[in-house]
């Protein structure tokens, strides 16, 4: 004797696959937080480069790496916007990458540690590109990117995806990040930075078929 109808049975079955789908999509949206952020422990290297954005967090991170004997040397970066705009309003524009240098000397690091490198950069793709450069052109192999932990993880894939030629890279979030990764969702800042770290990350995993401003 059956217990249930053939169409009892589909629906249960429908039902019990809706119910798994919806528990594997509440635990991916969970620990999405979690998963952003991936770092390799620090180690020496030839530099420590600072990703643009996050004025003074990422300096201030790359300060105390440096004051800890991590690489001789601080690599900033300098974005191409809004300089090149400003610039045709006759406008001067003192870029992110002064205010950074500011913090470097600030917190010790002399004059002559801190580079600033070219070309000028729109994105984090630019950025990692432009890293990758200086250390061929150093004939070096190895660097700190110093960002924002929620960032990492997507450092760290477009590392792979653009300069993993040029040599090691230590992605390395900011130690006193508040991000919370566990709890992204009830912060506006964490959760705007997540969706734009999961898109740019889906960008990046696709071969960068849209080119974005965002960092």
């Amino acid at each position: 004797m059956q217990l249930f109808s053939p169409r009892r049975r589909t629906l249960l079955l429908w039902l019990g696959g809706a119910t798994a789908l919806f528990l594997v999509l509440v635990l991916a949206f969970l620990n999405v937080g979690r998963w952003l952020v991936v770092e390799a422990p620090l180690q020496k290297a030839y530099a420590i480069a600072v990703l643009s954005g996050r004025v003074p967090s990422r300096a201030l991170e790359a300060a105390r790496v440096y004051k800890q004997g991590y690489a001789d040397r601080v690599w900033l970066t300098h974005s191409a916007e809004p300089g090149a705009a400003l610039a045709q309003l006759s406008i001067q524009y003192i870029g992110e990458d002064a205010y950074n240098k500011l913090v470097l000397l600030h917190e010790g690091v002399p004059e002559n540690a801190i580079q600033i490198l070219d070309p000028p950069i729109v994105n984090t793709a630019d950025e990692v590109e432009a890293i990758g450069a200086a250390l061929r052109r150093q004939n070096q192999h190895s660097v700190i990117l110093v960002t924002s932990k929620v960032h990492t993880r997507r450092v760290a894939a477009l590392w792979k995806r653009l300069a993993v030629q040029d040599g090691v890279a230590i992605v390395h979030g900011v130690s006193d990040d508040p991000y919370d990764p566990a709890h992204w969702w009830r912060d506006t800042q964490d959760a705007l930075d997540v969706v734009r770290e999961v898109l740019g990350l889906a960008n990046a995993y696709a071969g960068l078929p849209v080119h974005s401003a965002a960092k």
